[in-house]
């Protein structure tokens, strides 16, 4: 079952954001992962608004956790600590009607 990652901060150093930005995409990549929105422009319907609204899609739930605990992402996470403030990282199961909860 597919698993997304959902990313919303605040940038702080935006030059360095960039640089982030950049250095992800590979390891992304390597992990097969899927961009399903990246907005810095998203309007907030409740709760605090945040420059950056990121969707990421990975085959499963191993497959995210790979890619978040890859030791190539490390620096890449401190780069995006230092870069950032208010980050939310939240990691949620994909939906299949199978699942749903009977009626």
């Amino acid at each position: 079952m597919p698993s997304y990652v959902t990313v919303n901060l605040d940038i702080t150093n935006r030059a360095m954001y960039d640089d982030y930005v950049a250095a992800v995409i590979p390891l992304l990549n390597k992990h097969h992962a899927e961009i399903v929105a990246a907005d810095y422009a998203a309007k907030t319907l409740e709760g605090a608004s945040r420059d950056v609204c990121v969707i990421l899609r990975f085959a499963s739930e191993a497959a995210a956790m790979d890619w978040y605990m890859d030791p190539d992402y490390e620096p890449l996470k401190q780069m995006r600590f230092a870069a950032t403030s208010n980050a939310t990282l939240m990691l949620g199961q994909g939906f299949e009607a199978s699942t749903a909860v009977p009626e």
